[in-house]
């Protein structure tokens, strides 16, 4: 569409085909030379068994359509049209000379989009016709603008799906070594200098690594292709396998890791393998925002007929206007070291809770930390 054009003027009347019904050949001509004159590309049918055939065959754009023919009336005719899935979308003017209230409200009934009322004047059929014409071709250009959106989405959860797989698993060998480089080495050994930059190369390892995790599961749960698999276990088995991990990375901002029980031996049932991504992210989270010598608390509780299991720091807090949208709105963020957070991985936490019947949750203050809270439905029997 050129500037100052109007959307009916950018129509390409001659990629449009209206099929015109009538009994009586003089109205039938004189609309074809009408339509014609105006560009359409113009269809014909003098009774409603060959409008109904002609429509099946060649799906017109726009019918319009007699009333009163001997065969089949228009009205029966539109009933047809409106059964058949391949032709019930194709909008229909009837042409009639019946105007009582109960006529047009029949019409309607029956899959009127509009009506032309005989005997009709040129500017009227075109202004009618061009109205369901726009109708058409606005639909059409929703049609194709959501098949393109279809596949730049599937475009782009392809690319990030071969980005994260692709990538995960060199950077877990580049992790693996720096992890040992860091716990062999010592800064006496090698220097201050190069003992910080090995241990910062570590750390973003560490963060990279579980951004493309991260991504990795997120493509997969939004394209389907991750099931929940079910499983039956305690609660704790998770919470220590997570709590041991994070304790060493914890180490390195001298943040003190304890959990809290409050109720022993829970049973869930939840898929294990997501509960621990959920655990993982809020602990990552609750070390990126807390100060050096603070401390962090693995809190488990029940809450009616859940497990809860909370991640308690006293790190920045977060402000009041982002609690409502933290786990839908994926913002970049940035630690007490400046440790860049995408916001995928409470995305990802959001959409594995409900996926697992359950939900998460934040408590913050500013200045004071926060605690990021996971629910997981406890066995039956527990309840």
């Amino acid at each position: 569409m050129e500037y100052g054009e109007t959307f009916e003027q950018s129509i390409n009347r001659s990629d449009y085909r209206i099929l015109v019904v009538d009994d009586v050949m003089s109205n039938v001509l004189l609309l074809k030379i009408l339509l014609t004159n105006e560009k359409f590309q113009v269809l014909t049918a003098n009774n409603g068994t060959g409008c109904i055939q002609i429509c099946k065959e060649q799906h017109p754009d726009l019918v319009l359509l007699d009333v009163m023919m001997p065969d089949i009336s228009g009205f029966d005719t539109a009933v047809e049209l409106k059964k058949n899935p391949e032709t019930a979308d194709i909008p229909i003017i009837f042409l009639t000379a019946l105007n009582s209230p109960s006529d047009l409200v029949h019409g309607f009934q029956v899959g009127a989009n509009d009506f032309l009322s005989k005997p009709f004047n040129k500017e009227e059929l075109i202004m009618r016709v061009m109205h369901q014409i726009s109708l058409v071709a606005a639909k059409r250009i929703i049609v194709q603008q959501n098949i393109e959106l279809k596949r730049t989405i599937s475009n782009r959860d392809k690319m990030y799906s071969v980005i994260a797989h692709d990538l995960r698993s060199p950077m877990a060998s580049i992790r693996m070594v720096l992890n040992l480089v860091v716990q062999t080495v010592s800064p006496e050994a090698i220097g201050p200098e190069m003992y910080y930059l090995i241990d910062k190369a570590n750390r973003e390892t560490e963060e990279t690594h579980d951004l493309l995790d991260n991504l990795l599961k997120w493509t997969k749960s939004q394209t389907g292709r991750l099931k929940v698999a079910f499983q039956e276990f305690e609660i704790s088995d998770v919470i220590t396998g997570v709590a041991d991990i994070f304790s060493l990375i914890a180490e390195t901002k001298k943040i003190k890791l304890t959990t809290e029980y409050h109720e022993e031996g829970m049973k869930v049932r939840a898929d294990k393998d997501m509960l621990n991504t959920v655990l993982r992210n809020f602990l990552s989270n609750a070390i990126k925002f807390s100060n050096e010598d603070s401390s962090i608390e693995i809190v488990v509780s029940r809450k009616d007929n859940f497990a809860k299991v909370g991640v308690r720091d006293h790190g920045v807090g977060i402000a009041p206007d982002r609690i409502d949208t933290i786990f839908h709105k994926g913002e970049t963020t940035y630690g007490t070291n400046n440790e860049e957070g995408s916001g995928l991985g409470l995305q990802l936490c959001k959409d594995f809770a409900v996926k697992n019947g359950g939900d998460v949750m934040v408590e913050s203050v500013v200045g004071e930390g926060s605690t990021f809270s996971v629910l997981v439905p406890l066995l039956a029997e527990q309840n």
